[in-house]
């Protein structure tokens, strides 16, 4: 359950569904598995898998839900072998080359016939709703995921008035100064690792790893006209992180200090255990979040409403 990606929307609006009203509205949309014909299958399930009863786990005010997509896994070259072995055999009987729509429409054919056949895989997707601090939490690697979960809950709940998180600084200015000048943000510590990328040239990409990255020749390719496009960062309360410049926060890292709050608790079950891990990842995110934005500058606030805007 412990998130490994952050991907950070604000609340244009404040949000003011309960825990329970919650539940109700993604039961309706609950995941069910792809029957013989569906290539796909995309729902809620429960946060707490067999031990829970509801599709949201509430702690502290934050409401923690979890979709779930299977797919049938048809390998492209399984459907060209057959369309293949059909296109010969309309060839041998009719002597005849089949049209692009005919092709087409036997490769549609094809995948119909194998459909209930094929193997399936399945994922989940965790996030959660911070009311109090009008935030939507995603642990995805990548946008397409996370906006995939948003329309499922957009479709759940009616509505999802949220944006991407923004900062007053742009993030590649203030982690190229960061290296530049060879010193974090107060609260955080650079770590090895970062990509840099030219300015003139998007495709020229130079990625460094276990460096030391206030190094001379890193500095020289910053003078030289690259940016910091990723950095690797070592926060105080004890997570290691990287950050891009779209502010999306990946292969999170909890330290001994997080480990030695898990370890103080006694959960006697699956489920308390759950409760537990989430009551401290919340409570390190809701300190963690707030300093990440401050690093850079503060959060940009223009669009949001006036109420969320004064509480941020």
């Amino acid at each position: 359950m412990w998130f490994k990606n952050l991907l950070i929307y604000r609340f244009t609006k404040p949000f003011t569904l309960t825990a329970d009203e919650v539940d109700q509205k993604l039961g309706e949309m609950a995941f069910s598995p792809c029957n013989s014909q569906d290539p796909s299958s995309y729902g809620w399930t429960m946060p707490l898998g067999s031990q829970g009863s509801q599709y949201v786990h509430s702690a502290n005010g934050y409401i923690m839900v979890c979709a779930k997509k299977q797919e049938k896994i048809l390998p492209a070259a399984v459907i060209n072998e057959v369309l293949a072995d059909k296109l010969e055999e309309i060839k041998s009987q009719e002597d005849r080359r089949p049209g692009r729509k005919e092709r087409t429409d036997l490769k549609e054919e094809i995948i119909f016939s194998l459909l209930p056949r094929a193997f399936t895989r399945s994922n989940r997707v965790f996030a959660y709703i911070a009311p109090q601090e009008g935030l939507l939490i995603v642990d995805a690697g990548s946008h397409n995921k996370a906006e995939e979960l948003m329309v499922l809950l957009r479709e759940s709940l009616g509505s999802l008035p949220v944006i991407p998180i923004k900062a007053k600084n742009v993030a590649q200015h203030a982690m190229t100064e960061w290296l530049t000048n060879g010193s974090a943000p107060k609260g955080f510590e650079l770590g090895g690792e970062c990509e840099l990328r030219d300015k003139a040239d998007d495709s020229a990409v130079i990625r460094c790893k276990n460096q030391n990255l206030c190094s001379t020749e890193i500095n020289n390719h910053i003078q030289a006209g690259m940016f910091v496009n990723k950095l690797a960062l070592h926060w105080v309360g004890d997570i290691d992180f990287i950050v891009d410049d779209q502010l999306t926060i990946k292969r999170l890292s909890f330290g001994d200090l997080v480990q030695e709050k898990i370890g103080e608790t006694n959960a006697d079950s699956a489920a308390e255990q759950f409760d537990v891990d989430f009551n401290i990842m919340t409570g390190e995110f809701a300190k963690f979040i707030p300093a990440v934005l401050d690093a850079f500058g503060g959060e940009d606030t223009a669009e949001q409403d006036p109420v969320i805007s004064s509480a941020a």
